[in-house]
């Protein structure tokens, strides 16, 4: 199966599974939305869904986050791991929204991509989810997984979301990102797959006899 073949296969085959994905991380507007996403960082949506409550019950703007010490946010996203450096982040973001935006998050890649503990992938995802703007958010996860699909032989996620940007129609990308995330964890996960449970695997590759590894970007 050539390589836009098994992209449309993946891309018809995910909008029948999933044809409404939801956003797995809780928040009610562009600026939860980004905390949350910042919480995420090497830690689990679930995990940051549990801890989220809390500290946007102590505050769920700019203007209050600022008048939380970063000691008391560190005590509340503790569950997250890397606190010392996430608090400090939410802390100086805040700040910077209120002195240089307003106090409300920017529609723009590279103004997001300069507040602190916002890497491209974070900004992706807000500028997507928040705004609506065509973007493909790529970690580790949908690396991994286009590397198994033979979407792309990039060695680290800047290339990959290249490649799929290539491969897929503009108006699929915000959709198709939490696709991929939720098959993965249902059929295809980090452990590997075999075709056993992952019907893309077994149909885009049904010669394969055991677990694809791929690499770490």
């Amino acid at each position: 199966m050539l390589k836009k073949d098994r992209a449309d296969f993946i891309l018809s085959r995910l909008r029948e599974l999933y044809p409404e994905p939801p956003i797995p991380l809780d928040h009610s507007d562009p600026y939860t939305l980004l905390v949350a996403v910042l919480l995420s960082a090497q830690c689990t949506d679930e995990r940051v869904n549990q801890v989220t409550p809390g500290l946007f019950e102590r505050a769920r703007t700019p203007q209050a986050m600022v008048e939380v010490a970063v000691e008391e946010i560190r005590q509340i996203i503790r569950p997250c791991g890397l606190s010392p450096q996430k608090s400090k982040a939410i802390a100086g973001l805040s700040r910077i929204l209120i002195e240089e935006h307003r106090g409300e998050v920017p529609a723009d890649m590279a103004a997001l991509e300069r507040l602190p503990g916002v890497g491209h992938k974070t900004a992706s995802v807000v500028m997507a989810q928040a705004f609506g703007v065509p973007s493909f958010p790529v970690d580790t996860h949908i690396h991994r997984l286009s590397q198994r699909w033979g979407l792309t032989s990039g060695k680290n996620v800047v290339q990959t979301e290249r490649d799929l940007k290539r491969l897929f129609p503009e108006e699929s990308w915000n959709r198709l990102h939490l696709q991929m995330i939720f098959y993965g964890r249902e059929f295809c996960t980090a452990r590997g797959c075999d075709g056993r449970v992952c019907e893309i695997c077994r149909t885009c590759y049904p010669d394969r006899k055991h677990p694809k590894r791929t690499r770490k970007a």
